[in-house]
């Protein structure tokens, strides 16, 4: 009896020394650790500074003429050429030769294409015998009318001896009349038909096209088989022209500048080019004249500037810088100038000597960079020191703008 209690009393007794089974498996600590990763994540992201958009350009690489004070004005502007025409037909038809390619050169009155002109040929053959036919019709009436005349002389004759009535010298009189009415009528038909041969004419002449000018063709717009037209119409399926035609000769630069500096250009005044695509190349200009018209829009002057001598290396539309020299004298430094950098006066911030732009960065963090400029009033500024070209400074943004910021470029 005392054994069964004593074994009844160990069953109920508790173990100190063992313990449940850990609810941390390494699945659940992973899913854990995730969650608070994610959690942090999107906090950094809610929370973290939105960038800053701001307007940027690119500084800009360009040469000076040596001395610095030759130029008092600079822009920027394209090559125009001021004879051009996009060369097409006068009539509708289709395009049957095409006799000019890209690049060619042509002479006024060279044939640069020709249209099917079967129809025309047609109506200038009929214009032609209905010509032909009015011009016999006048023989047949002259004929008639010689003869009315004979008999008109011999009843004349009788009817002053008494033989003939006087109503057989009236009848006469009248044919004779009515056959010269008759011949004047028809003369005036030829007349008529002869225009219509020669506007048949003109117009089978129309389907050959001829360069209007000596020139270059820069471009090629319709081929064999293509119908042309003076006017648009076909849903487009129509061409409007053949060949576009530029005479080399008339070329010259078009530059805008801002109406604040105008008084600075005068015509005949000396001009330094430079082109886009040869930068290391000066070219000697001058100004035309100034148009007399502003635009309201961008508050700027356009001025026309012709190149002292042409180069087969100048081609219409090239971008080109141009700089206003001083005087004629200054004139002789061209092709002696330094490289220099330039920004819009916007991008100058700070003065009194502690210039200083911001540049952005690769990843679009702002650097406060100090600059040297120049003494040139001029917009765009010289920067004699601090910037490279290529390099993006900002010309637009918060006026609380500082290094370290992270911005996003609007670039125009």
């Amino acid at each position: 009896m005392a054994t069964d209690l004593q074994d009844k009393l160990s069953a109920l007794r508790i173990e100190r020394d063992e313990r449940p089974p850990s609810t941390w498996t390494p699945l659940r600590i992973g899913v854990l650790l995730g969650i608070v990763i994610v959690a942090v994540l999107g906090a950094w992201i809610a929370f973290r500074p939105r960038p800053v958009q701001v307007k940027t350009v690119a500084v800009q690489e360009t040469t000076k003429v040596a001395g610095g004070a030759a130029a008092v004005l600079n822009a920027s502007g394209y090559v125009t050429a001021r004879r051009q025409a996009t060369v097409s037909s006068k009539i509708t038809g289709k395009v049957t030769e095409v006799l000019v390619e890209e690049g060619m050169q042509v002479k006024e009155g060279q044939i640069l294409a020709r249209l099917d002109g079967s129809q025309m040929q047609q109506a200038l053959g009929l214009s032609e015998a209905q010509l032909e036919a009015s011009r016999r019709m006048i023989v047949e009436s002259e004929a008639r009318l010689r003869e009315a005349t004979i008999r008109k002389n011999r009843i004349g004759g009788l009817a002053a001896q008494g033989v003939a009535s006087p109503a057989d010298r009236d009848a006469v009189d009248a044919e004779v009349e009515v056959i010269a009415a008759q011949i004047a009528t028809q003369r005036q038909q030829t007349r008529a038909a002869e225009r219509e041969v020669a506007i048949a004419r003109q117009n089978l002449d129309d389907t050959v096209i001829r360069a209007p000018f000596d020139g270059v063709a820069i471009s090629k717009n319709a081929q064999p088989g293509e119908i042309i037209s003076p006017m648009s119409a076909g849903g487009g399926f129509t061409r409007t022209g053949i060949s576009t035609i530029v005479d080399m000769s008339s070329l010259e630069i078009e530059v805008d500048v801002n109406e604040a500096y105008i008084q600075r250009v005068q015509a005949g005044q000396k001009v330094q080019a430079t082109l886009d695509a040869y930068r290391d190349w000066q070219i000697p200009a001058h100004v035309i004249t100034t148009i007399p018209a502003a635009d309201r829009q961008k508050a700027t002057v356009t001025v026309r500037i012709g190149f002292d001598q042409l180069d087969p290396r100048i081609l219409p539309d090239m971008g080109i810088k141009v700089a206003f020299l001083a005087d004629e004298g200054l004139a002789a430094a061209v092709g002696t100038g330094a490289r220099v950098v330039r920004v819009p006066r916007a991008a100058i911030r700070g003065g009194g000597g502690d210039e200083f732009v911001f540049v952005v960065k690769g990843e679009g963090e702002l650097e406060r960079r100090a600059v040297k400029i120049g003494a040139s009033a001029d917009d765009p500024v010289d920067v004699v020191a601090g910037l490279t070209a290529g390099e993006r400074v900002v010309v637009e943004g918060p006026s609380d703008l500082k290094a370290g910021m992270i911005v996003s470029e609007r670039k125009d």
